[in-house]
């Protein structure tokens, strides 16, 4: 079953050209048809098999303040003022979650310029990267693993080592680190295909390891 369609990128690549209020009231029903809709499905579809892969992990299907994040975008403190992102994403966090960006999930990002699976931390809030860096610097045993496994750790570093680490710290690199995530690339194709689900769900299983270090690290249960 498919659940994105060449529809679906149509009508982010129409709002790029034409983000503005009145262009999305206009199609606003073309919206919930050919992206909320099918996203809101696929996200209920697959808790059964995140289920099977994290059982700690949430596929929420609400419109509103679930796995789906909303398409318009806050624009108070942004010089861009465009009122709606141009892409999808989807987020399968911890059940522990209060602030997303500090627990670990899954993460789905759907836009006609780059398609992506990934897994991990995506900014964690200070209190949550110490946790994690202490746990590096303790030689935890996921993380040698992860290590070993050569899997692609992305994000951002710091440029010196942060605070109460030494230099000639033999995890260095790793400790500079502000975010804990791998991808995967994903091409439209892929996307709208009807293999989709399964495929996501394999890619996810592989980034499962990075998934589990950062939950163990904030002693979130998994």
């Amino acid at each position: 079953m498919a659940y994105f369609t060449s529809e679906s990128f149509a009508f982010l690549r129409e709002l790029s050209k034409n983000n503005n209020r009145e262009w999305f009231a206009a199609n606003k029903k073309r919206y919930e048809a050919e992206l909320r809709d099918p996203a809101l499905r696929f996200i209920s579809d697959f808790g059964p098999r995140l289920n099977r892969i994290a059982p700690r992990l949430v596929a929420d299907p609400r419109p509103v303040g679930g796995s789906m994040f909303r398409i318009y975008r806050d624009t108070r403190f942004s010089r861009d003022k465009s009122p709606y992102k141009t892409h999808l994403g989807i987020h399968f966090f911890h059940e522990k979650a209060k602030a997303a960006a500090s627990v670990p999930g899954f993460y789905l990002h759907i836009s006609p310029e780059q398609n992506f699976a990934a897994a991990g931390i995506w900014h964690p809030d200070a209190q949550s990267l110490a946790k994690i860096r202490a746990a590096v610097a303790n030689g935890s045993s996921d993380w040698k693993a992860i290590k070993k496994s050569k899997v692609p750790i992305e994000g951002g570093s710091l440029k010196r080592p942060p605070r109460g680490f030494a230099a000639d710290h033999p995890m260095v690199e790793d400790l500079k680190r502000t975010d804990f995530v791998t991808s995967v690339p994903l091409s439209e194709k892929e996307i709208c295909s009807n293999k989709f689900m399964a495929d996501f769900a394999a890619d996810c299983r592989k980034m499962t390891p990075l998934v589990r270090f950062v939950a163990r690290s904030l002693k979130l249960p998994w």
